[in-house]
């Protein structure tokens, strides 16, 4: 197996149980015990590498799972947020529309209200010079 096929938890997984092995088989080649008492000690460190390797993946199915649960709030928290800043824009899109109906209204009513008068039309515009 290599690292690259091999996702990283059970690559530690892996290489812990891995490096159990060779400090065992290190510890019966070197030992000065008789064969029952290296058995011995070979089932009781088989079964503190079990109890490890079963605390370590409850450890990563915590961490895991709290990865999780926060990477959902975050998403619901960024759900939350647009849905929140598209209808603030819709609003605001809408307030704008209606002021620029309003104005186009009053600019609309004002030109006719100057055509519609006779006087409007021969009012002075600045210099003095009545309109024609």
């Amino acid at each position: 197996m290599n690292q690259e096929t091999m996702p990283s938890g059970k690559l530690a997984v892996f290489s812990f149980v891995a490096g159990a092995l060779v400090g065992a088989l290190v510890v019966a080649l070197t030992t000065r015990k008789t064969g029952p008492e290296v058995r011995a000690d070979l089932k009781a460190l088989g079964r503190r590498a079990k109890g490890k390797v079963g605390e370590l993946s409850d450890q990563a199915e915590a961490v895991w799972n709290e990865a999780r649960d926060r990477t959902d709030q975050s998403m619901a928290d960024l759900k939350r947020g647009v849905h929140e800043a598209a209808e603030d824009f819709k609003r605001g899109l809408h307030e704008a529309s209606l002021d620029l109906k309003r104005s186009v209204h009053e600019a609309a009513t004002d030109l006719r209200v100057g055509i519609a008068s006779p006087a409007a039309r021969s009012t002075e515009v600045g210099n003095g010079a009545p309109l024609t």
